[in-house]
């Protein structure tokens, strides 16, 4: 992908002073000028990839120690020489919320709404530049309901008056996330581009696009999709794999906060079989309430830990001459001085990716 970037300069026009008739004007001193701070150098190489990795252990807790000599990455199975590693917490970042509002989040609405804006509140910390995000909305249409802001109460006062109703315009919300809200200079390299689904991952109603080409125009733009699924234990759901799929390809992962483990511990709970394999719990204690708040609390937090621990590594491609003429380019991330450890990243990219633009239709 092609970067380039250059400097912008002030352009100061010398104004004419008008002429005094009656009598000279001595020249006054000039008041000394401030110099401009100096502008801001964002660089990137021609064709540089830019790769998000979190790493955790086996029992999901982040790695945190790692330095760039740790890792490989196999760009079409050669190895890459890193131009760029970072493992800033402050990263900037410009993050999409893409909120279900259709039936199928009524039921915790009011507890994934209040979680939410926590969120928002959290990866957007007030008075710092280097965050902004959005908010995209979807129910029967797909709606940019906040443009990109560093203001997160712009967002968190639309969700507090949002209420769900209606079909799921799921694939239409993230082609309207890479299509039709205002950029930020510097995307998707600094800040990058993160994605993060309130909802099932169930479409219904989209009418802009398919599965395939939002998952191709989601690797095109750049951007790391992480989702909450608000599906309750016990009911199916058939997109279930896509959304597994579109957050796996792309480097993000799924929260599941209303499993079947949420209620193991919950006493006075009887698990009644209903028809067509369903379970329904009865509440015999005022645990539930706080037992489903203290699981979408918990997938909020994890979330919001995994985006701000992430290892940034950048690399100019070098390819070997039977790989120069793939469409796809597949990556694989290593660290083969930790063994054990889960490595998540996207699994490749789009050589001639335009970030900011959809592909054909």
């Amino acid at each position: 992908m092609l970067r380039r970037i250059v400097p912008v300069f002030a352009l100061c026009a010398l104004l004419p002073l008008a002429a005094i008739p009656q009598q000279a004007v001595p020249d006054q001193p000039k008041a000394p000028q401030p110099e401009p701070p100096p502008a801001a150098r964002f660089t990137v190489q021609a064709n540089e990839v830019i790769l998000p990795v979190t790493v955790t252990d086996d029992k999901g807790r982040f790695v945190s120690n790692l330095e760039a000599k740790d890792f490989q990455v196999l760009d079409e199975g050669k190895q890459q020489r890193l131009t760029f590693f970072s493992h800033n917490g402050k990263q900037p970042i410009v993050v999409g919320f893409l909120v279900d509002l259709s039936n199928s989040s009524r039921i915790y609405w009011k507890t994934y709404q209040d979680a939410t804006m926590d969120l928002v509140w959290n990866l957007l910390p007030a008075d710092d530049p280097r965050f902004s995000g959005y908010l995209i909305t979807f129910a029967n249409d797909a709606e940019v309901a906040v443009n990109t802001t560093q203001d997160a109460d712009k967002i968190t006062d639309v969700l507090r008056k949002s209420r769900p109703g209606g079909a799921s315009a799921f694939y239409d919300a993230i082609y309207m996330a890479c299509t039709s809200r205002t950029l930020v200079h510097g995307e998707p390299f600094e800040p990058r581009r993160v994605l993060i689904v309130i909802g099932d991952g169930h479409d219904t109603a989209s009418k802009k696009i398919s599965y395939e080409q939002v998952l191709e125009l989601a690797k095109r733009n750049l951007v790391t999709i992480y989702a909450i699924s608000t599906q309750s234990f016990g009911f199916s759901n058939s997109s279930e794999g896509e959304l597994e799929r579109l957050t796996r390809e792309t480097g993000g992962h799924v929260e599941y906060p209303l499993n079947k483990d949420l209620y193991k511990d919950v006493s006075g709970y009887i698990s009644v079989p209903k028809d067509a394999g369903n379970y329904v719990y009865e509440a015999g204690t005022g645990g539930y309430a706080a037992e489903i708040s203290g699981a979408i609390t918990s997938a909020i937090v994890g979330i919001a830990g995994d985006i701000t621990t992430q290892y940034i590594l950048r690399y100019v491609p070098e390819y070997s001459p039977d790989a120069k003429t793939k469409t796809y380019h597949h990556i694989k991330v290593l660290i083969p001085t930790v063994p054990g450890v889960v490595i998540r990243a996207r699994d490749g990219y789009y050589p001639a990716s335009v970030p900011s633009q959809a592909p054909a239709q």
